[in-house]
């Protein structure tokens, strides 16, 4: 690498932040420590199991470090003795107090999946697919006290696609972050970029999900529970009840209007091919899946299943 070796930790938990991780070793930088949430019950033991971060830096014997809190005085003075140039942070979910903070020579950075400073918070993926934004992005910014309010150090666009799901946009952000994450420290160390506040005007909270708004209401109109469907997908999941048994919904697309001279309350079954009438529109129902059983589409699920 050209610029000089700097002296690092990271600050990550789940999948999204290890393509920054792994950029920042391929590129040579010294990642001294990695800092994740503490592993968490998982699978059908409920055994704590660690992230993702933990499980790759761990495999390239980089040590790992999972406080519950930045918080105590201990924890901090451990984080200063690491002599940092740079913390990096993508996703973490723990507050950087102000001695954390002010530890690294160069400041924190933060990866953030989103076009600062809007969709600010712990969702910012889902809710630009549900609000039916016309593109997202990744910012780069310096972390300050505030919620991903810091300055802009570096910031780029990805469209979304009419079929973009909340995994497919995941996967892109987190390569086009490991990209620019790479550049912001190279050119903050050689004093090349300056931060840039960022803006007052068109700030939103992407507020953390719940497993609740997975369930679709049919008086809505079709183009947001499509939008739904892709947002949701994978967690937590889509889905609707009939006869009594919950179905998860894993594609749909939107039918403008109804069939000419029908009138049908939402939910009301329209065709064959698992087509249901909206508030406004109707959405038909690509792919579902029936608990137990593999994902089928529409019309097999009608085959097989005596739909109210």
């Amino acid at each position: 690498m050209t610029e000089p070796q700097l002296r690092l930790a990271f600050m990550g938990t789940p999948d999204f932040a290890v393509p920054s991780l792994a950029a920042l070793l391929e590129t040579g930088h010294r990642v001294v420590a990695v800092y994740c949430q503490p592993p968490r019950p998982a699978g059908r033991g409920h055994r704590p199991q660690p992230s993702p971060v933990q499980l790759f830096a761990e495999a390239r014997q980089i040590p790992v470090f999972t406080p519950r809190s930045l918080r105590s005085p201990e924890v901090q003075g451990e984080f200063a003795a690491l002599g940092l140039d740079a913390a990096v942070v993508a996703a973490y979910g723990l507050i950087l107090p102000p001695a954390v903070l002010a530890a690294p020579r160069l400041g924190c950075l933060n990866v953030h999946a989103s076009l600062l400073p809007r969709w600010r918070g712990a969702a910012p993926i889902q809710r630009a697919l549900l609000a039916g934004d016309p593109e997202t992005g990744v910012t780069i910014m310096q972390v300050d006290q505030g919620l991903d309010t810091g300055p802009m150090l570096l910031r780029q666009a990805i469209p979304i696609g009419a079929g973009a799901t909340a995994g497919s946009l995941h996967d892109a952000l987190a390569a086009a972050g490991a990209r620019l994450i790479v550049e912001a420290l190279d050119g903050v160390a050689a004093g090349r970029l300056v931060p840039v506040p960022q803006p007052a005007d068109g700030v939103t909270y992407a507020a953390k999900l719940e497993r609740d708004e997975g369930r679709l209401d049919w008086s809505l109109p079709a183009i947001e529970l499509e939008r739904r469907v892709r947002a949701l997908n994978p967690w937590p999941g889509v889905w609707f009840e009939a006869a009594g048994e919950r179905i998860k919904v894993l594609a749909a697309q939107v039918v403008p209007g109804l069939v000419p001279g029908v009138s049908a309350a939402p939910g009301t079954l329209l065709d064959d091919q698992l087509t249901l009438a909206c508030g406004t529109d109707a959405l038909r129902l690509v792919r579902v899946q029936r608990s137990g059983r593999g994902p089928v589409d529409g019309a097999a699920f009608l085959r097989g299943f005596s739909f109210p």
